[in-house]
């Protein structure tokens, strides 16, 4: 029979001594620990709890096939096994080929349309996104825009095993491929299902202007696998079903998490701490916790969970980040970690230890809170690939936005996966945050074996979208506004894409903010396991750290004494004209001129003078790749020679001086006329007006 839990503290209930806490004693000043759950039941789960043997060691290398991949996608108890049989896991993306050394266009961003070359395919051109041997396995491709129609051809095949409309095949509409293996969210389309192949893949597409990611494994050689075959999903159909309701319902009911439920309640007030040892082995494999507090962002910050698995702390974060998303609660649902709208935080992470573990919780914070909830444990057998769960929390304040940086996620030494982040930004402008790419180096690389395409592509998402999502890998679950202004909490749990490493981990993501002078405040949570002895870079977490720091109400920006676009009575137009919000313009937005447009169309619209004479006219516009050469005039008289305001980005244009007018009081007339369009455009002969600034000429 197992020995009862024990805790650190004595109690007037008789039990067994246990040995002494194997951490660090509390900080100076603090209450000395006391025990999180109540003895009695501590007394009660030694008779109780069940003897379950959860994982063994597995000295035959299994097959590999679409079966057994799709059994990975949901149990967590695997990520604390280093993988057999073992793999790599690695990127094909439309990352800019221009970065090529932290020393060589390292922030390049013109990152779609790149491939590695072009083929000829029966009268057709095909874009190669990914072109790898085996054996091995696609686990997830990512677009912002899919388009054309997507190929895979495995093993040297002449015909592809996989042939859909990319939007079909990432959109969930092809059959035996269902939502949410696959669907559109906050406009990042993702698909999760496993393409196994036993020799070569190769992925590409007859368009070629998107963005895209592949992720892949390769095992060893040697490896048995499978070759993945689309006539076989109907075969696979009860498991794909399985599949699918588990991902729709990622929180799970308590009877998915079998074990010892230990339920607790403590009041934890400011500056105190309480500790826990439990003798091993054994696995946490579930956690609820709800808290209480007069100011529940601050006690989720500043209540530090800490824990220590065979001697060794593995996690060391604030309460509310290590749930997934911060500040405080902001509901979601992922496979191993989620917040519901009443408060109610859950932990699925598989956490296996060998000797013992010692579970501490520290009020840094400056208000009481009360906790409840429940853990459940279970026996378990340790074996030569088990690892420990880590997770640890960093954070930085007022970090340029310039120069742009690679910032870290998280470097580990040792022999472990990762297996994923939670990032929070706290942004004090509209403009966009997230136009940097991960870079992910192992094992010594010196180029990065995932470069990525922009932060929300990483996080599953898209175009800088604010809209809030939630699926079992990822979620966006705050996101303040207006546009990208505020508190933003986002998350990506690599579970069939965990990334195996043998030596050393490297994350890094680059700050390329869109707004070159302001401050940004960022937090992560990285997720992974690793053998006993790992080590990272993670600095113990200072209380001055721990607390949620204030930021300034979003004002909108203005150009004083601007005459704003989107303000402007409209007097004709062919097509659509109407007010778009944008970042980067006066006001947050302009007046767009689109829709059905060609040469010869005119939008005219009537703007105010103070008084009659003579002014000066100033104008800023929006310029974009589909935006098209335009004549100006103002009450009829042309401003000068047309003007082209084609750009591959969206941009908006300096302030540009348009002449000397003379204006009537009351209204006068500002037109648009369309001429033609650059070379380089896309023929749709867009117009964005975001300004007119009248100076008056003595």
């Amino acid at each position: 029979m197992q020995p009862p839990l024990c805790h650190t503290t004595g109690s007037p209930h008789s039990l067994p001594q246990c040995p002494p806490l194997p951490t660090s004693p509390p900080r100076s000043g603090l209450p000395r620990p006391r025990p999180l759950l109540a003895p009695a039941r501590l007394a009660a789960a030694a008779l109780l709890l069940p003897l379950v043997l959860v994982l063994t060691g597995r000295a035959a290398t299994p097959t590999v096939s679409t079966a057994s991949l799709i059994d990975e996608m949901t149990d967590l108890a695997r990520l604390a096994e280093f993988p057999n049989p073992a793999f790599t896991c690695r990127q094909f993306s439309s990352y800019d080929r221009k970065s090529k050394s932290p020393t060589e266009d390292w922030f390049a961003n013109h990152d779609r349309g790149q491939y590695l070359r072009v083929e000829e395919r029966a009268g057709r051109n095909e874009f190669v996104m990914m072109d790898a041997a085996g054996p091995g396995a696609i686990v997830r491709i990512w677009s912002a825009n899919p388009e054309g129609t997507l190929r895979i051809y495995l093993d040297g095949a002449a015909q592809p095993a996989l042939e859909a409309p990319m939007p079909d095949l990432l959109g969930g509409r092809v059959p035996g491929l269902p939502q949410p293996l696959a669907g559109e969210r906050s406009k990042g389309w993702n698909l999760y299902f496993p393409i196994p192949y036993a020799r070569h893949c190769k992925v590409t597409s007859d368009k070629g202007d998107f963005y895209y990611h592949v992720n892949y494994r390769t095992y060893a050689p040697g490896t048995a696998v499978e070759t993945f075959s689309q006539a076989r999903l109907g075969a696979l159909a009860g498991r794909i079903e399985r599949l699918v309701a588990r991902l729709e319902t990622p929180r799970g009911a308590r009877g998915d998490f079998s074990g010892q439920v230990e339920p607790f309640a403590l009041r934890l007030e400011p500056g105190e701490s309480v500790s826990e040892y439990f003798p091993g082995p054994l696995a946490f494999t579930r956690a609820v916790v709800r808290l209480t507090a007069t100011d529940r962002p601050a006690a989720l910050r500043g209540i530090v969970v800490k824990i220590a698995f065979d001697g060794q702390t593995t996690v060391e974060s604030p309460l509310g980040d290590f749930f997934g998303t911060a500040p405080g609660i902001n509901p979601y649902a992922t496979l191993p970690l989620g917040m519901t709208a009443d408060g109610e935080m859950y932990c699925h992470w598989f956490m296996p230890f060998r000797q013992f573990a010692t579970l501490e919780l520290v009020n840094h914070s400056s208000v009481s809170a009360q906790l409840t909830g429940e853990l459940t444990l279970r026996d378990y057998t340790w074996t030569e690939a088990s690892m420990h769960f880590h997770a640890k929390w960093r954070a930085a304040f007022d970090v340029p936005t310039r120069p742009m940086i690679d910032w870290n996620y998280l470097t580990a030494q040792g022999r472990g996966v990762f297996a994923g982040v939670a990032f929070a930004i706290d942004n004090p402008v509209k403009d966009w945050w997230g136009e940097g790419d991960e870079k992910i180096y192992v094992d010594g690389e010196t180029f990065p074996s995932h470069f990525g395409t922009g932060t929300e592509d990483y996080y599953g998402y898209a175009w800088c979208w604010p809209g809030l999502f939630t699926h079992a890998y990822h979620a966006q679950p705050r996101c303040d506004g207006p546009g990208n202004y505020g508190r933003t909490s986002v998350n990506r749990f690599h579970i069939l894409d965990r990334i195996p490493f043998t030596q050393e981990f490297k994350f890094d993501m680059e700050l390329w903010h869109w707004h070159a002078q302001c401050q940004v405040n960022l937090a992560v949570v990285a997720y992974w396991y690793a053998r006993p002895g790992a080590t990272d870079n993670f600095a113990a977490i200072r209380p001055q750290d721990a607390v949620v720091r204030p930021l300034a109400e979003y004002v909108v920006p203005r150009v004083a004494g601007a005459i704003e676009g989107e303000t402007m009575r409209i007097v004709r137009v062919t097509g659509t004209a109407a007010p778009q919000d944008w970042d980067g313009l006066s006001g947050g937005s302009h007046l767009w001129w689109h829709a059905g447009m060609k040469p010869g169309d005119t939008l005219a619209v009537a703007f105010p003078a103070p008084s009659a004479g003579k002014y000066r006219v100033l104008a800023k516009f929006l310029r974009a790749r589909d935006y098209g050469q335009h004549q100006l005039a103002i009450n009829g008289a042309r401003t000068g020679d047309p003007i082209d305001f084609y750009n591959p980005e969206v941009r908006p244009s300096r302030e540009m001086d348009l002449g000397v007018f003379d204006l009537k009081a009351g209204d006068n007339e500002f037109t648009a006329t369309v001429v033609g369009a650059n070379e380089k455009a896309i023929k749709a002969y867009m117009f964005g007006l975001d300004y007119l600034l009248l100076k008056p000429v003595p």
